[in-house]
């Protein structure tokens, strides 16, 4: 994916301030090994990791498309509201490294797989950062591409050693028009788009992982006048990596112009030690990679729909746009809205819910066990449980308290069972040992609400009477000291105390 970023925002960079623009992410296409591969291939199901003779440019090798690597693209293409083109074609692009065996790679110039989308995406703002600010970046295209090798390099041997396990693996490369000007909306531009492919299925988007690479194009102009030279920082491998990278790079280009120098159009990489873009080579041109068509590839063809299918075509061969369209999952971006909607919660809950994979699962399944109120459950989720799993590095897949089991805590406290503090010792308890359910942890610990008024009104009585500064001065108008002596009765019963009976005792004792 390329982005591109020259917001009209005012968010990042205040004008008359220099603006920056941004640019490119290429996620690999998940599950299976190539886009190219054998002819006999074709079709075939998902291949082990390994080096097969297509990926190494052994003589008498030739590339076949992989049915799943188009099938991912316009699914993508779909999610982005692009325009899906029926026939693309298939170009190459030379270049020498040592982990590009051809000499050259097999993509899309001329005529894409989908052109003209649009990407939504928010971020979080204002003062508190609680208000949600929407944006839109535009998708130019959406194109097919093989991956290269891997070079490793050994400084203690002075060795560099080549891993071609990942060539000819399939990429998506997303094009992004300067829409963004600045880190923070590229990085939660990029985010968004990591969670719609992992929505789809088709890319897992795991940045340290290598399954997502973006590479920031950034360039600073005047509010009004043309684009400026622009700078590529390659192979960005996270997005908190993805905000700095950009936010250094806009910064190290004013200052080159602010000295009359002028910015090299170049290649760059963001060295995250000491947080700053370094030099790597000049930048290319279309000139320097001779495009030139894919004689060994014919142009691809995909069809809207069944009825559009010529005579005697197997369907299974091919790929049909509204089928792929009927098939789509709930996209980020509606969930969020329908979360807000349905369930009532603030718009940066439905952030985090969304953002782990799985909790907005765990968090619809939670309430269908309890009574209680969205807007309170949404606190034990997003806090409780998703602490408890930051702490220990967890997903929501591991965590060891079911949705059922919390379902069933949050409805003994719901119906007065127990108190808010005991409901908390509960779900420590729980963490700790999950074969134990809610009802067996307070029947065994004896934390139960106190039901003998008669008692609570002796506990009571017993912490006014040794606080008399404190009554002295609640009768002078000081009600916020109401609140210690609560303290001092929940101290007494260990939390068991219903707060709303101990709060009317103790109005009643201090008149």
């Amino acid at each position: 994916m390329r982005e591109s970023t020259e917001a009209e925002s005012e968010e990042c960079f205040p004008a008359p301030r220099r603006r920056g623009g941004i640019g490119s992410a290429r996620p690999d296409i998940l599950q299976h090994k190539a886009v190219l591969r054998l002819a006999g291939w074709f079709l075939s199901p998902p291949q082990l990791p390994g080096c097969l003779p297509f990926d190494a440019s052994l003589p008498g090798t030739l590339p076949v498309l992989n049915k799943r690597c188009v099938e991912a693209a316009v699914m993508t293409g779909l999610a982005l509201n692009c325009t899906i083109n029926k026939k693309s074609l298939f170009d190459r692009k030379h270049y020498f490294y040592a982990d590009l065996p051809a000499g050259y790679q097999i993509t899309q110039l001329r005529r894409p797989i989908a052109v003209d989308g649009v990407l939504a995406y928010s971020l979080l703002g204002g003062k508190n950062r609680s208000q949600v600010v929407k944006k839109t970046v535009s998708i130019k295209q959406i194109q097919l591409e093989q991956d290269s090798g891997k070079s490793l390099h050994d400084d203690v041997r002075s060795q560099t050693l080549i891993d071609l396990n990942r060539a000819g693996v399939g990429l998506m490369e997303l094009v992004m028009e300067p829409d963004m000007s600045c880190g923070e909306e590229a990085a939660a531009a990029v985010r968004e788009l990591q969670l719609i492919l992992q929505a789809l299925g088709t890319c897992q988007g795991n940045m340290s992982e290598g399954q997502l690479r973006v590479d920031a194009n950034v360039s600073v102009h005047q509010t009004g006048e043309p684009l400026g030279v622009r700078t590529e920082v390659k192979n960005i491998n996270s997005v908190r990596y993805l905000a700095r990278a950009i936010d250094y790079e806009i910064r190290r280009q004013m200052e080159v112009l602010q000295r009359g120098g002028t910015v090299q159009n170049e290649t760059r990489a963001y060295d995250s030690k000491s947080g700053e873009t370094i030099p790597m080579r000049d930048k290319e041109g279309l000139q320097d990679y001779r495009f030139m068509p894919e004689p060994n590839l014919p142009p691809l063809i995909v069809y809207e729909d069944n009825a559009s299918l010529p005579a005697g075509v197997d369907a299974r061969q091919v790929v049909v746009v509204q089928e792929i369209k009927a098939a789509l999952p709930e996209l980020p971006g509606v969930k969020r809205e329908r979360l807000v909607q349905t369930h009532g919660i603030l718009p940066e809950h439905s952030f985090t819910l969304v953002n782990e994979d799985g909790l907005t699962e765990f968090f619809e399944a939670v309430l269908e066990g309890t009574t209680k109120e969205p807007r309170k459950v949404i606190g034990w989720v997003t806090k409780e449980l998703v602490g408890h799993l930051k702490q220990r590095d967890m997903s929501v897949s591991q965590s060891p308290i079911s949705p059922s089991a919390l379902a069933e805590l949050l409805e003994l406290q719901e119906t007065g069972h127990i108190s808010s503090p005991v409901a908390k010792q509960v779900f420590q308890y729980m963490w700790r040992s999950p074969g134990k359910t809610a009802p067996q942890i307070i029947r065994e610990g004896d934390l139960g609400l106190v039901s003998d008024t008669t008692q609570l009104h002796n506990i009571c009585q017993e912490v006014v009477d040794s606080h008399p500064d404190a009554v002295h001065a609640i009768r002078n108008g000081n009600k916020k000291v109401l609140n210690k002596l609560m303290g001092l009765v929940q101290k007494e019963t260990k939390g068991r105390a219903d707060p709303v009976l101990v709060r009317a005792i103790l109005q009643e004792k201090t008149l």
